[in-house]
């Protein structure tokens, strides 16, 4: 698992990256705060390698909670957040990412 961010000069935003490896996944999406928690927003793509890689425009100077969802029915944390929230809602933490 790991996180990358590439700050714009020209815009206040980040391209974060979203890596993972899951054990023989078939799909794996992002779902977070900067998306509603959504599975079909921001979809991860599978290389070669098993890996699964998504670029998102998340907005500067704020902090994002999310998990990534595997086959639709495991969320899971990365290891590598920036840090770990609870939520009440779900009974868990989250990763939390700050830009």
């Amino acid at each position: 698992m790991s996180i990358k961010k590439q700050y714009l000069k020209s815009k206040p935003i980040c391209k974060v990256t979203f890596e993972i490896t899951p054990d023989e996944a078939k799909k794996v999406s992002v779902v977070g705060s900067f998306n509603k928690w959504s599975a079909k927003a921001n979809p991860l793509k599978k290389l070669k390698s098993g890996t699964f890689k998504g670029t998102i425009d998340l907005e500067k100077d704020s902090s994002y909670e999310f998990k990534y969802l595997i086959d639709e029915t495991v969320y899971t944390n990365d290891e590598a957040a920036d840090a770990y929230a609870w939520n009440d809602f779900a009974g868990a933490e989250n990763s939390v990412v700050t830009v």
